[in-house]
């Protein structure tokens, strides 16, 4: 079996495997990156997902490198797509001008823009990234990773991977398993933390539901219908127990009330896009179906360039929960999966020939799937958006606690002494897989504690996105585009830290010079540690 020796391995190519990479490549580390799929980026690219960020976020809140990616992908746009001069002059250019964020955008943008923050260190020889690479097993001596071995899931060879460390970047901490690491999945029982929104016995297979999103525009007088998807009798008259109606209609509940609340579809609506307020602090945007994930809207760029805008379909009647994909046998995963895709496409198609419309009608045949945004051939996103990962029994684990207004105020965010980070985001699960509703609460801007990174036993195996120990409930705000990479940045500054120094990360915690020294690094290399005035919301 092939074997490639390197300094630090970052298993899963996501934002914060690219951040991980990112990090030690900088620091001077070697460095191979895996990926399961073809696209790096996760959440950004592959899962389709515009960037979910505080209401700060052109101010503070991020880490310098984070920023450089913001800024690198609304060059891209101005360098390259025919813009209107204001559009162009637009300081916080938002391409898509949706409520969700302040840079709604295209996925294969990001991509771009990715692919070019690692492409100076692959051509220095420092990183090797190897695409549609999954695990398939870890070797382990005590409390250490000594290998990883690989599949090519197009040849379907093997390799194995040495390094003195092993960041796990996977969308469900997939590692974790593997290295018999101690970790935790699903809902935790109320009295392990006391949190006030945890279910009074550990619910392991209750998580957030999964959502296959996907890419559409408008175009009036033509037919873009798809083919009847074989589960669209299901999904069509599925009603959830706590939704006020079938799941496939524009009524749902208010992720924050649970009161329902109706939703409207209207593509290509009129008005200028840079007067979108993009700021879920002040309004959620989210009942404004077609504005709530708008990634490119047309009238930012020349006439005639965009014959419609593109909108991104991660909705709450596309939210998948029937099923666990983690913890649960392969058979039942991929059942997952495939039902979970049934309902994206069952859910345009409804779209297409039955919803109701502003004006009376129904359906709106001029929906075209947009494969091209995506880069798929069934024309969803290439994986899906995973929301809760496995978690790390962590020596530090960020609860309820830590992270709820209702708890600690809304001017009362706690400081931890070992800060390597910060984030900002309501408390944010959906729909479970145990039948829960949303659990949608005020948070307070809140620090990532080095704690939350280190796994109370394993000494060279580092959460590097999702994975870190947060519970079920703080999971909900930590979840998010920069916090994700701000993890990985951390965990590849880390390992860096550690092979240049001849330590180890639970040394760097736990002795307060090396503490200084690598805080010290890291604020040199721009990760904001600490909130100038945080506020809840």
């Amino acid at each position: 079996m092939p074997e490639i020796r390197t300094d630090i391995l970052v298993v899963g190519g996501g934002l914060g495997g690219v951040a991980a990479a990112l990090a030690a490549c900088r620091a001077g580390q070697n460095v191979v990156l895996t990926e399961e799929s073809d696209w790096i980026g996760g959440q950004l690219t592959a899962q389709a997902v515009p960037p979910d960020e505080h209401p700060w976020i052109e101010s503070y809140g991020a880490t310098a490198s984070y920023r450089d990616l913001r800024a690198s992908i609304r060059d891209h746009y101005r360098q390259w797509y025919p813009m209107t001069g204001g559009a162009r002059d637009w300081r916080h250019l938002n391409p898509g001008a949706g409520y969700v964020s302040k840079l709604c955008h295209e996925p294969g943008v990001s991509l771009a823009v990715l692919r070019a923050m690692l492409a100076p260190h692959q051509s220095a020889g420092r990183l090797r990234v190897l695409l549609e690479h999954r695990p398939l097993d870890v070797d382990v001596d005590g409390d250490r990773v000594t290998a990883v071995t690989l599949r090519d899931t197009r040849s379907g060879d093997s390799l194995t991977v040495t390094a003195a460390y092993v960041l796990d970047a996977t969308e469900t901490g997939e590692l974790l398993p593997l290295a018999k690491t101690e970790y935790v999945t699903g809902a935790e029982a109320g009295r392990e933390h006391d949190e006030p929104h945890a279910p009074d016995e550990h619910q392991p297979l209750n998580m957030q539901g999964i959502t296959y999103c996907f890419a559409v525009s408008h175009h009036d007088g033509e037919n873009h219908v798809i083919d009847r998807p074989a589960d669209y009798a299901f999904w069509r008259d599925y009603r959830p127990d706590f939704w006020p109606g079938p799941l496939l209609g524009f009524s749902a509940p208010d992720p924050r009330t649970l009161e329902p609340e109706d939703r409207w579809f209207d593509p290509n609506p009129a008005g200028d896009p840079r007067g979108v307020l993009a700021d879920q602090s002040a309004q959620s945007g989210d009942k404004d179906l077609w504005m709530f994930r708008r990634i490119l809207a047309r009238d930012l760029f020349d006439p005639g360039f965009a014959a419609s805008d593109i909108t991104l379909v991660n909705w709450p009647l596309n939210d998948y929960w029937l099923k666990p994909i983690i913890e649960v046998d392969p058979g039942t995963a991929a059942r997952a999966h495939a039902e979970a895709k049934q309902l994206s496409l069952s859910l345009l198609y409804w779209l297409q020939t039955e919803a109701p419309r502003l004006d009376g009608g129904t359906g709106f045949p001029g929906l075209r799937l947009r494969h091209d945004v995506v880069g798929t051939a069934d024309g969803l996103a290439k994986s899906a958006y995973v929301r809760e990962s496995r978690r790390i029994r962590a020596r530090t684990t960020v609860t309820e606690h830590h992270v709820s207004r209702a708890i600690v105020g809304e001017r009362g965010a706690l400081r931890h002494h070992d800060s390597v980070g910060v984030g900002a985001y309501r408390i944010d699960l959906h729909p479970s897989t145990g039948g829960d509703n949303y659990i949608d609460i005020a948070s307070v801007p809140f620090e990532i504690p080095l704690g939350a990174l280190l796994p109370v036993r394993m000494r060279n195996l580092l959460p590097a996105a999702k994975n870190l120990g947060t519970t079920h409930i703080s999971n909900g705000c930590f979840r998010l585009h920069p916090v994700e990479w701000n993890i990985g940045e951390v965990a590849g500054h880390l390992a860096a830290y550690c092979l240049r120094r001849g330590t180890e990360p639970h040394k760097v915690g736990e002795n307060q010079t090396h503490l200084a020294d690598f805080t010290a690094g890291l604020d040199a290399a721009g990760v904001e540690r600490h909130w100038p005035a945080p506020t809840g919301y």
